[in-house]
């Protein structure tokens, strides 16, 4: 039995996560210490920098007006206040196209993480086939193996699809056929940044309700959509609202991460199974903090496109650098602030040049080996910082990338 738990948290393996950097490994000491020290101000491309970008006005203000309210606020419902859910029902409705239900189809949860753990413990046990893109969310693959599922891979070809994220339809269709009952992924998708086409939706859409297929879908970054890109929500193809659980919150473009909110909606049967689970694991999301939901989509105007716009520009510049590494390939990223470039051939392993970017640059990335075991020669960088910073630390980076190419 001990053998048996060890190996499920050893499957959980968090050393890339953000914050536990200087748990890395250092790895071999001769390979770091070649050459000398790059020197500019240290950038964590492992997450956002909310001094960067800072939280959405009022955010500090409805946390505070929480904690005025007492006990009440504290105290909610475990799904969370009926008050906030029927006024992010209303918005959450006319964001994603389709009715949401304030009392029986939505959740607060501790960030969105904790939607996605609620989720797949709430739909998935021992045995159960699910389907997985590669690459896509760390925790997809890592939440799925601690309940015991077993993984049912689906490629996810970004790099060599225009107009469309690149999911291969006909592996879908066949992980389905052979018996997957869960389909779990992100879109936008992360790491890649890549967004799902329409007809790519209506077809996970049409595959779901041809096999009973449910489908958990994190939408964490919709809300940080490019110029002239269009989102289909799959909530709003018809599918059936049973069959589906979408994932949001507002930790990531409204830099609200510190709050830990997270919401999810969709079927009433699953987020009965949710609100239960939560009810264990932590009774509900913080009391206070889900007060500062008040503020979600109900930003000052123009505050979205500002903070999208910034965004836009730090892309657009670190791609025009990143595009002049000879065979390093890249694919512009569509929403969200995620680059996933698979860099060219080096003398180190991939492992080993995310600890060199760090010893000798300052420059924390995450190893694409955490999205697909496929992504070995991938690295994720979350550009999301102050823009001069990010510019020098890739420029940092491409040098060493000159330095240790095979």
């Amino acid at each position: 039995m001990g053998s048996s738990i060890e190996a499920k948290f050893d499957k959980l393996a968090t050393d890339h996560a953000p914050g536990q950097e200087t748990r890395q490994k250092a790895g071999n000491i001769a390979t770091l210490l070649r050459g000398e020290r790059i020197d500019g101000v240290a950038v964590d491309f492992s997450h956002g920098d909310v001094d960067a970008f800072v939280p959405a006005p009022r955010s500090f203000e409805a946390f505070g007006a929480g904690v005025e309210r007492g006990g009440s606020q504290a105290y909610t419902e475990y799904r969370g206040s009926a008050e906030i859910r029927e006024r992010l029902a209303a918005r959450l409705a006319g964001f994603t196209g389709a009715p949401v239900s304030a009392e029986q189809g939505l959740i607060l949860t501790n960030g969105s993480q904790g939607a996605l753990f609620l989720a797949v413990a709430s739909t998935v046990a021992a045995g159960d086939k699910v389907a997985i893109v590669q690459p896509d969310y760390f925790a997809n693959r890592k939440l799925v193996e601690f309940c015991d599922g077993e993984i049912v891979p689906v490629r996810l070809d970004y790099l060599g699809a225009r107009g469309r994220a690149g999911l291969d339809l006909a592996g879908l269709e066949q992980a389905f056929a052979a018996g997957a009952k869960v389909f779990v992924f992100s879109n936008p998708n992360n790491p890649a940044g890549v967004v799902y086409s329409g007809e790519e939706i209506a077809a996970i859409s049409a595959l779901a309700e041809r096999y009973g297929a449910t489908v958990i879908v994190d939408q964490l970054y919709s809300r940080l959509l490019y110029e002239g890109q269009h989102y289909t929500h799959l909530r709003a193809t018809g599918i059936d609202p049973e069959r589906v659980v979408t994932i949001m919150g507002p930790s990531k473009t409204e830099s609200l991460s510190g709050y830990r909110l997270g919401v999810a909606f969709g079927s009433a049967r699953i987020v009965e199974r949710m609100e239960k689970l939560q009810a264990i694991v932590s009774l509900r999301a913080a009391g206070y903090c889900q007060a500062v939901l008040e503020t979600w989509f109900a930003e000052p105007a123009g505050w979205m496109d500002e903070r999208i716009a910034l965004h836009q520009a730090i892309r657009d510049d670190l791609v025009s650098r990143m595009r002049g590494v000879e065979g390093l390939q890249l694919r512009m990223p569509e929403a969200g602030s995620y680059l996933f470039p698979r860099l060219p051939e080096l003398a180190v392993s991939t492992a080993d040049f995310v600890r060199i970017l760090r010893h000798q640059a300052g420059v924390t990335v995450t190893p694409g080996t955490e999205f697909s075991p496929h992504a070995g020669d991938s690295v994720r960088l979350n550009f999301s910082q102050d823009h001069k910073a990010a510019v020098h630390a890739i420029e940092r980076a491409i040098e060493l990338v000159g330095r240790y190419r095979a």
